[in-house]
């Protein structure tokens, strides 16, 4: 089986001094290596070809047959490292606690402990008669929430 961690120093290669950035790298037992990129701008199919070809280059095929996919990491696909929130703060965001109920709202910070979002959420404050719509910061650590994502408007 091909080392994961000889993978991850050749890809580390490939992304030194490119605002690239790895989200996901998988090697299965049979040799079934699974590249996942992303960049704050989107990820260029070209840029694909050429980290697949890098990596083709840097592998010995005599040695170990392997199967390589390289791809974005895909929009609309939940965040997978502190970057991705990074890139998307001030946009919408749908977040999905592990407690239950969805959020959708602004992402306004993220840093390794975790991030918050700034929701619009009905609030009825003491001798209100009706609840009213109010803009409420909620903070998530990364272990409590089952996804995050971008929400794509049109």
């Amino acid at each position: 089986m091909i080392d994961k961690n000889v993978v991850e120093n050749i890809v580390a290669g490939w992304l030194e001094g490119k605002d690239y950035f790895l989200t996901d790298l998988t090697v299965s037992r049979d040799n079934r290596i699974v590249v996942e990129i992303d960049h704050k701008d989107g990820v260029w199919i070209d840029d694909c070809v050429e980290l697949s070809r890098y990596i083709e280059d840097h592998l010995d095929r005599d040695a170990q047959d392997f199967e390589l996919e390289v791809g974005s990491a895909g929009i609309g696909q939940p965040f997978k490292v502190l970057r991705q929130y990074q890139n998307h703060i001030g946009d919408t965001v749908e977040v999905a606690p592990k407690s239950g109920r969805k959020y959708e709202g602004t992402l306004i910070a993220a840093d390794t402990e975790g991030f918050t979002v700034s929701v619009e959420q009905k609030v009825k404050h003491e001798g209100e008669k009706r609840p009213h719509l109010e803009t409420v910061e909620m903070h998530f650590a990364y272990d409590d929430v089952r996804s995050v994502k971008y929400v794509i408007e049109f």
